[in-house]
């Protein structure tokens, strides 16, 4: 099963999941974690340049393909292969993220988008997303207070320097793609302590196991 997580900025992905691994594992079924950008050790250099905030006047369309360079050696050398072996694959971003980037927010063509996630990643898509849901003030807020803090590196922050508009856009291009795939999308109330995320999560995973007519992950 892969399992994507998406959301804003200081959205509270990242923290979550250690709690939905634990979740998953004490079902009796293997998970591995990755994330996008960066899965990958080619990827870890694309996220250099992708997240550096000197790279402020990186093309749009730059941007776009170096993120679809990223996620084809990412399916094709950790996520297939952990997919094949029966693994439950846990990964924080995916092709939503791009859709609502590069899409919603800098109003890429969606549709050249799709084209070319089918053409070169072999249109792969979640069997479920978890999609945080917050206000992007509230969000960057908390994503400063990281970087800040030490919890986070500020040599990753080119989104987090974006205006509220453009994080008011990936907010509702999300939002947009949950209302599109009710089936596939679960949507998490990011906004309460991490104990109720966490709560949060655990009834989404059980609700789509029901839905999907299995207990588990078999």
């Amino acid at each position: 099963m892969f399992i994507t997580l998406e959301g804003i900025e200081g959205a509270g992905k990242t923290s979550q999941l250690e709690n939905i691994v634990a979740f998953v594992t004490a079902a009796g079924y293997a998970c591995v974690t990755t994330r996008e950008p960066g899965g990958t050790a080619i990827g870890a250099q694309i996220r250099k340049v992708l997240l550096n905030p000197e790279n402020s006047d990186l093309d749009a369309r730059a941007e776009l393909l170096l993120y679809v360079a990223d996620r084809v050696q990412h399916i094709k050398t950790v996520i297939e292969p952990h997919l094949q072996a029966g693994r439950v694959v846990l990964c924080d971003r995916f092709f939503d993220a791009t859709l609502v980037y590069q899409g919603y927010a800098r109003g890429l063509d969606q549709a050249l988008m799709h084209d070319l996630h089918r053409l070169v990643c072999g249109g792969l898509k979640p069997d479920l997303t978890l999609l945080f849901d917050l206000d992007p003030k509230v969000g960057l807020a908390r994503a400063w207070h990281q970087i800040n803090n030490g919890g986070r590196t500020d040599l990753e922050s080119r989104f987090e320097n974006e205006k509220l508009v453009f994080h008011e856009k990936v907010r509702q291009g999300y939002l947009a793609l949950a209302r599109d795939e009710p089936a596939r999308f679960r949507i998490i109330d990011a906004g309460q302590d991490r104990a109720g995320v966490a709560g949060a999560i655990e009834a989404a995973l059980s609700d789509y196991w029901v839905s999907i007519g299995e207990k588990g992950l078999k």
